[in-house]
């Protein structure tokens, strides 16, 4: 038996990168999964996979923007009727930018937050009645390494991903005794969308030398999006079960 058998799980962020990796790997162990983002591109593209890898029947693709209220109210609402219920929720979508915190303007700081922290909690909120209905019911948040550790020109993004750890420490809490788990994972040095090339757009005057403590101290370079989701799935499954409340760094050791 695969350890999603039976299990319904949306994951936001399905488009692109951790996402996309953590759809096939939940469909890779029997799950049924609803696919979640804004760009409908790269859904088409996480379908096609998903087809090419002859699990197309047990994904739905839907778009959510998980900055918008009402976007995420029909979205969850969508993802739980297609599913009939749900038993996990992933929220793998973020964005991530980088500048001079001098220079960040007020509407770029809300954008950040806005899509990382807040969409964050629109999806528990209105995820949580069919979560809590479930007999396995877990959330699986990302915060980052950049909430724990410095990350030159990310002020924003560190902020955004700090509230989500502190979010999930007192979800998880107060959720305890009905049986949901609420964990996170904090990903670092990880090759995605965000992180490619000369990073999250960082400034032409960076001083690259602060992030030399940043390379991982295993492997060669950084890490695929698969590294994040096998963690992911794991958390997610009765493998998880005696975790709540606390993160997983996936970093190969760069914070050591």
């Amino acid at each position: 038996m695969e350890r999603f058998d039976n299990r319904r799980v949306l994951i936001t962020g399905a488009g692109s990168g951790i996402g996309r990796a953590t759809v096939h790997r939940i469909l890779s162990e029997g799950g049924t999964v609803v696919g979640a983002d804004v760009n409908e591109a790269g859904l088409a593209e996480t379908a096609e996979q998903a087809s090419e890898r002859g699990a197309a029947e047990r994904l739905t693709t839907l778009r959510i923007d998980v900055s918008d209220e009402s976007s995420v109210r029909a979205g969850v609402a969508s993802a739980v009727e297609t599913l009939g219920g749900l038993d996990a929720l992933v929220n793998a979508a973020g964005i991530l930018r980088s500048a001079h915190t001098r220079q960040v303007s007020l509407d770029e700081w809300n954008r950040i937050i806005g899509v990382n922290l807040t969409g964050t909690f629109l999806m528990i909120r209105e995820s949580l009645p069919a979560l809590l209905e479930s007999a396995h019911g877990v959330i699986v948040n990302f915060t980052s390494t950049s909430a724990f550790f410095a990350h030159p020109y990310m002020s924003a993004y560190a902020a955004s991903k700090g509230g989500i750890m502190s979010m999930t420490h007192a979800l998880a809490a107060e959720y305890a005794k009905q049986g949901l788990r609420v964990v996170a994972v904090a990903p670092g040095s990880i090759s995605s969308d965000m992180t490619d090339g000369r990073g999250p757009g960082l400034p032409a005057d960076a001083d690259m030398s602060l992030f030399m403590k940043l390379a991982p101290a295993i492997g060669q370079g950084f890490a695929s999006p698969d590294t994040v989701a096998g963690v992911v799935a794991m958390l997610a499954s009765d493998d998880g079960a005696f975790i709540t409340g606390t993160e997983v760094r996936i970093d190969g050791g760069t914070h050591a």
